[in-house]
């Protein structure tokens, strides 16, 4: 895939790269690096997944006795050799800002967990994310919730689950991908509409802005609309952020073209410089 050039773009401030347990083996976050590069990116924000799947007895999963384990596959970062990987690349790629973060999966469950390695890393970027949400006793993987309730069901109760998270975490400053399981929507539920749940985008919105956090316009998922865009600023959201959540290095800035004009045409512009999110205006 071959993203067209753009002139001023924003940084992404959502990559992924060979340390996320879901990503493939082209992943690369020396190959992400050029590829940010050649589109003339000014940053980006490495935000590998930060999940847990052995709580410690004081997090909140093992207090509400639910069953932790949403992934086969899930494992946790190794963050110490993470690090190392983005030092090596700031070396290598001195005219490309790069910033260390992290992508926290469901830090309100994992609270304590949490807490502690954010207190033992200088992450310069979290991102909030729920992937998965408890049900019938089992943290259950939002791919997986389709099968189990209807469609309109999931994204309500996931909606909800986004709220306990903005409330019950302060470690992250974006929020990720606010309708993740949109991704797997059915196709015998019918085209997706965002204005069905304009209720429930609101009051997660209505949430974030009250708490002051940044809203990710993630160009991996479905394009949020421009009357989503407008929903952020009518109740009040500050900024927005654009992520591609690349898993891959062809990935990196994907669809930014289009984000931008979404991010326009919804009430926002370029902040303060090329490192900024956009701010409302």
């Amino acid at each position: 895939m071959n993203n067209p050039p753009m002139d001023n773009p924003p940084m992404d401030n959502h990559c992924h790269s060979q340390w996320s347990w879901d990503t493939s083996a082209d992943a690369s976050m020396a190959r992400s690096c050029e590829q940010a590069i050649s589109l003339g990116l000014p940053a980006v924000a490495f935000t590998d997944h930060l999940d847990f799947t052995e709580p410690v007895a004081q997090d909140k999963v093992v207090l509400d006795g639910l069953d932790p384990h949403r992934y086969a596959r899930m494992s946790l970062l190794d963050i110490a050799g993470y690090r190392a990987s983005v030092e090596d690349c700031r070396q290598r790629y001195p005219s490309l800002r790069i910033l260390f973060g992290a992508e926290i999966g469901e830090a309100h469950l994992f609270d304590v967990s949490a807490r502690t390695a954010a207190a033992s890393w200088s992450f310069e970027r979290i991102l909030g994310s729920v992937h998965a949400i408890p049900l019938n006793g089992q943290l259950t993987a939002a791919e997986d919730l389709f099968q189990l309730l209807p469609a309109d069901e999931v994204m309500r109760q996931y909606f909800a689950e986004i709220i306990r998270l903005i409330e019950g975490s302060d470690l992250f400053e974006v929020l990720a991908h606010l309708d993740f399981p949109r991704r797997n929507w059915p196709a015998r539920a019918g085209q997706y509409e965002e204005k069905a749940f304009e209720a429930e985008y609101r009051a997660v919105l209505a949430a974030l802005a009250a708490g002051g956090r940044v809203l990710e316009l993630n160009t991996k998922s479905p394009m949020a609309s421009v009357e989503q865009l407008r929903w952020w600023h009518e109740v009040g959201g500050a900024a927005v952020s654009f992520g591609s959540d690349a898993h891959q290095p062809w990935r990196v800035a994907a669809k930014f073209n289009e984000a931008v004009s979404i991010a326009e045409a919804g009430g926002f512009s370029p902040g303060r410089d090329a490192f900024d999110f956009w701010r409302r205006t």
